[in-house]
């Protein structure tokens, strides 16, 4: 039997249709009607001349029709691709124009952006319209035909029978590119479910279980949050993106949605510590908490652990290309760690090694750059072929097998117990004064004061030294910035201490809830000096 990410749905669907899949604040759809309703989608698109592989955009806030739509589209044998509703109208219309989209599913509210993407140049030709929202009027899009809710509501009940095998595209999530235009990662059914058969064995998620689906459509972590919990047969509770903003509402939410499943980037469990008003006992429900995307800074993590006594913490790793490659589970105890966790070892069918820069396997404690084999590694970056064969290449180490590796990007090290050590990106590493720095390492050290919440550092390009280091950092209480540089120096070598350090309220973040580096990057030229030192000696090689 072909095992496609919507069959995790329908298998829902039959065994127990009443039981809630969905809740979205005070709405709540089953499993029968949300099968129902992503069977009656895909018709409509079939109809409208939607073919097999066929990339068919979602603009839409989160919401029971978003996730509708996830499953509509894929059993109409289509891919879908999410689009941040926060994004500018240009970089949106860039994606529908390189991803060959001409149909998009909205809603009414969003029509005005519709309509703002066709003025941008993206070739759409029809649209769908979910929701109970009053819409503009149709007039607005003279060129586009539009598919209202009563040609969906006289649809078939049951699947179009689309005919699609494991190795077809799924969906296509965009992410940030290196030449300033967004690269498509293109991901398959195989790829998806990797992770997602993997997580619901081994980090246990149940019928019974309640899943947060903190993350918008366009970050791979929701990839779990929707299909480990139809696969379990489990809710999956929507998190109002408003709720973020306010850690006492976060808690609060995890609390009133008896939630027992959370994921998120560690930023977001950074403020919960800090803001939330935590104390053991408080969540009752809680049995996980998973983290991905950034590293979660020990002193918060242990903190946090503290707060929710007894619940099960779990560090995923992985890129977009590959979603979650690697897992750690944290041990109960952290002591007097003051390292990050590691990012674990390799999960699902994929196989992980080093690559030391000269290309040779990297020995255990040797920095290299992590590549991954298997399962759950991109089929590739959607119309650049270029861009593809660069990140993936066959190993020569794993001769005579055909199939390639994803570099990711990221340096890492093997520990004693076998588990890596992220290091920080390869693409993140600048020259100052002669020496190479990893500006994680520096933001690690900063992040490790007691006073730090979070912290950010950017080179700014100088043609004495090669980089000159400026930290961003947002703080519990006032603190002193030669008490900030006194406690890295007793890490960190001189050369690698910054030079300028800023104080802000917040660090920028991206819609994914990580630091906007390129955001802070500008900040760097245009914010005045907390404190400014001119390099002396210690900065000398």
């Amino acid at each position: 039997m072909v095992n496609l990410l919507h069959d995790q749905l329908t298998r829902a669907a039959q065994a127990a249709p009443q039981t809630p899949a969905v809740i979205d604040r005070s709405r709540s759809v089953n499993y029968g009607d949300l099968e129902t309703q992503a069977n009656q989608l895909a018709h409509a698109l079939v109809s409208r001349g939607i073919k097999p592989g066929d990339r068919v955009g979602i603009l839409l806030d989160k919401s029971v029709e978003a996730v509708i739509s996830v499953y509509g589209i894929m059993k109409a044998g289509a891919v879908y691709v999410p689009l941040d509703v926060l994004a500018p109208a240009a970089r949106l219309a860039f994606m529908v124009q390189n991803s060959d989209m001409t149909c998009l599913v909205t809603s009414g509210r969003r029509l005005r952006d519709v309509r703002q993407l066709i003025t941008e140049g993206a070739p759409l030709t029809t649209v769908v319209r979910l929701g109970d929202e009053e819409a503009e009027s149709q007039s607005l899009l003279p060129q586009i035909s539009m598919v209202e809710a009563a040609e969906l509501d006289v649809q078939d009940h049951a699947a179009p029978a689309v005919r699609r095998i494991s190795q077809d595209l799924a969906y296509i999530l965009y992410t940030s590119g290196s030449t300033g235009k967004p690269k498509g990662v293109m991901l398959t059914h195989r790829n998806g479910l990797a992770f997602v058969d993997w997580a619901v064995v081994n980090i246990g998620v149940t019928r019974e279980d309640r899943l947060s689906s903190h993350a918008p459509l366009h970050f791979d972590l929701s990839i779990f949050d929707l299909f480990a919990a139809s696969s379990a047969g489990a809710a999956v509770v929507l998190v109002p993106p408003e709720t973020s903003r306010f850690p006492m509402q976060v808690k609060s939410f995890m609390l009133d949605s008896a939630i027992s499943i959370w994921y998120s980037v560690p930023s977001i469990l950074t403020m919960l510590t800090l803001r939330g008003g935590l104390s053991p006992g408080d969540l009752p429900r809680l049995e996980k908490v998973l983290f991905a995307g950034e590293v979660f800074p020990t002193k918060y993590l242990r903190q946090l652990m503290h707060q929710l006594q007894g619940v099960e913490f779990w560090n995923l790793y992985g890129p977009t290309e590959t979603n979650v490659c690697t897992a750690y589970r944290v041990p109960q105890s952290l002591g007097d760690q003051t390292a990050p966790v590691p990012i674990g070892k390799a999960v699902s069918d994929d196989e992980t090694f080093v690559l030391t820069e000269g290309g040779g396997l990297a020995a255990p404690g040797e920095p290299g750059i992590l590549h991954v084999r298997g399962a759950s590694v991109m089929a590739g970056y959607w119309n650049d072929a270029v861009r593809t064969d660069g990140v993936l290449r066959r190993s020569l180490h794993h001769r005579p097998l055909e199939d390639r590796a994803y570099c990711t990007g990221d340096l890492v090290r093997e520990g004693p117990d076998g588990n890596y050590e992220f290091i920080g990106r390869i693409d993140s590493q600048v020259k100052t004064r002669g020496y190479r720095v990893e500006l994680g390492e520096i933001e690690v050290a900063l992040q490790a004061h007691e006073n730090v919440v979070e912290a950010g550092v950017v080179a700014a390009p100088d043609e004495v030294v090669g980089s000159r280091l400026i930290a961003f950092v947002s703080l519990q209480r006032p603190t002193d910035i030669a008490d900030l540089r006194e406690h890295c120096s007793r890490t960190l070598p001189a050369y690698m201490l910054p030079e300028r350090v800023h104080v802000v309220d917040d660090l920028p973040k991206t819609s994914t809830g990580k630091l906007d580096r390129q955001m802070l990057a500008g900040m760097s030229m245009t914010t005045n000096d907390q404190a400014s030192e001119e390099p002396d000696d210690r900065y000398q090689r």
